[in-house]
């Protein structure tokens, strides 16, 4: 693995709602039509012309990705993708996969992901970390000049210290300190 992809993990604690990149990804639920959480601080911060978007996307399926205008956030983009509701390893891979796909496809080059799944979905926190720094490296590896930044923004202290544990063990020379 090399430093230069190494070099293009960022860890955040800040509101995702507050991050400017190409694409902030938005934890959905099926409906893509708000909820709790993530998915609710998105909607709320993004305005009204967000829902009326994704009214027009039919919901999403598990381990899928759908991709929306950002309106008033700082990203360009919303990334809406549904985690699973139980610990499946598979499907909480194709979340990220999947969002990865719709960045490239899309021209972007720059994402910040929330922990997917491990909040009111109940994903273990530091299992789902392992799929996840998995799966981003493996698409790091295969499209490296097509991705310039992936931001994992972490919400509590238990995803901090997980991710400050194993970021390393994925992404040998990743910064383990909190970008701003």
């Amino acid at each position: 693995m090399s430093r230069q992809i190494a070099s293009k993990i960022k860890l955040c604690c800040q509101d995702i709602t507050k991050i400017k990149v190409d694409a902030i990804v938005n934890a959905a639920n099926n409906s893509l039509l708000g909820g709790g959480g993530v998915d609710g601080a998105i909607h709320r911060a993004a305005g009204p012309e967000l829902l009326k978007e994704c009214r027009t996307l039919h919901g999403c399926d598990d381990g899928d990705a759908k991709i929306t205008k950002g309106y008033n956030l700082p990203a360009k983009h919303v990334i809406h993708t549904v985690g699973p509701q139980s610990e499946k390893p598979a499907v909480l891979a194709s979340c990220y996969k999947r969002s990865l796909d719709v960045l490239r496809e899309n021209g972007l080059r720059s994402i910040a992901f929330p922990c997917v799944a491990t909040g009111v979905y109940g994903y273990d926190n530091e299992r789902a970390a392992n799929v996840v720094l998995k799966t981003v490296l493996a698409e790091l590896e295969q499209h490296p000049d097509k991705i310039d930044k992936v931001i994992f923004v972490l919400f509590n202290e238990k995803d901090k210290k997980i991710y400050k544990d194993l970021v390393p063990k994925y992404f040998p020379g990743a910064s383990t300190e909190y970008a701003e």
